[in-house]
């Protein structure tokens, strides 16, 4: 991408919601600069704060209430100084790329079975026979194949609906370059490779997408295994995501590599594929089959939602300990993401008390 000339991007008419075509690419970012949140936008190597900007999120609500597109806010603004945001990641002051000023109403989901190759991983981990000995198909398998039949469907069309999963709310968020806690009584800790939509739902309810970013859906795979009823309370769990936004098109093509790395060395690497040209989902569908609750068009809420995978270090019979770092990248989404695993504080069952 070409590097913008200092203090201007330039903008674009608005756009309806859902379209990205034409919009301009660059990488957001939320930093810390003398102790205060700002944000970092670049379209090259150089990355520059954005004028009298404190969030991501205050900007995109300017822009859906402006009726314009997030890169023309961030052109009226303009931008000032130069930063260095990779010495800010090792320093540890690089943010999420968007919070919700009350974490309650950021909301962390996912779908799984969406790309092509996934179904292997998790119809291994979900087999069944028939009483006669007969390998059939797992509801896995069944969910993966509607997706290949009925999850591209025409521009403007709803397709079958994926597999849907809850993982929590803001309080559940991990900033780039923080850890991620396992709960002391999960039974696996392990990452999940990903792009995340961002989305900030406008005062009328109608759902805008700020931008992609990576992700780690960190799940607890062994728990999932025992049965697949258990899948809901596997993905109770932190994700981390960013540490850039990409606003602009999604590439149809995005290769990137997913690694674990302890005391420092890379015990496992793996290429993994997303973008609609590896999935069995259009992102317009799986966006339309989780926008059309309305619990999930309030306005002011944001939500981060996550299109899937094929590439599990748990595929390959590894297990991630207390202080190995996961590491995430795709060259379209600048820095990588990167967090280590650290494993909660075994406490007390919980006691309800009745009033």
């Amino acid at each position: 991408m070409p590097v913008a000339a200092p203090g201007r991007i330039s903008p674009t008419a608005g756009i309806e919601a859902g379209e990205t075509k034409g919009v301009p690419e660059m990488l957001m970012s939320q930093i810390v600069v003398d102790g205060k949140a700002r944000v970092a936008v670049r379209d090259g190597e150089e990355a520059r704060l954005v004028n009298d900007a404190k969030s991501i999120y205050a900007l995109a609500l300017e822009a859906v209430r402006a009726g314009t597109t997030l890169a023309t806010v961030v052109a009226d603004r303009g931008l000032g100084e130069a930063v260095d945001l990779a010495a800010a990641y090792r320093s540890g002051h690089l943010l999420s790329p968007v919070r919700h000023p009350d974490p309650a109403h950021l909301h962390l989901t996912g779908t799984g079975l969406t790309h092509l190759g996934s179904a292997a991983t998790r119809d291994s981990m979900h087999k069944k026979l028939s009483t006669e000995g007969e390998e059939v198909l797992t509801d896995s398998m069944k969910m993966f194949r509607m997706g290949l039949e009925g999850g591209k469907p025409a521009h403007g069309q709803a397709g079958v609906q994926p597999e849907w999963f809850y993982k929590g709310n803001g309080n559940m968020v991990v900033d780039p370059g923080k850890p991620l806690v396992s709960p002391h009584f999960a039974l696996d800790a392990g990452e999940e490779p990903e792009i995340a939509g961002i989305y900030l739902v406008g005062d009328d309810g109608t759902p805008y997408r700020i931008g992609y970013a990576l992700a780690n859906e960190f799940s607890d795979h062994v728990t999932e295994r025992i049965n697949y009823l258990f899948l809901a309370h596997s993905k109770l769990r932190n994700a981390s995501f960013g540490p850039e936004i990409l606003v602009g098109d999604l590439p149809a093509d995005v290769r990137g590599t997913s690694r674990i790395l302890r005391a420092g060395k890379a015990i496992w690497e793996k290429p993994f594929l997303s973008g609609e040209a590896n999935m069995s989902h259009t992102i317009a569908n799986l966006e339309h089959h989780h926008f059309k609750y309305g619990v999930f068009r309030q306005p002011g809420d944001v939500h981060v939602h996550m299109f899937g995978t094929a590439t599990l270090s748990f595929a390959d019979g590894i297990k991630a300990e207390p202080g190995d770092m996961f590491e995430i990248e795709a060259e379209a989404f600048g820095l990588p993401l990167k967090n280590a695993l650290k494993v909660g504080r075994a406490s007390a069952p919980v006691i309800v008390r009745a009033l």
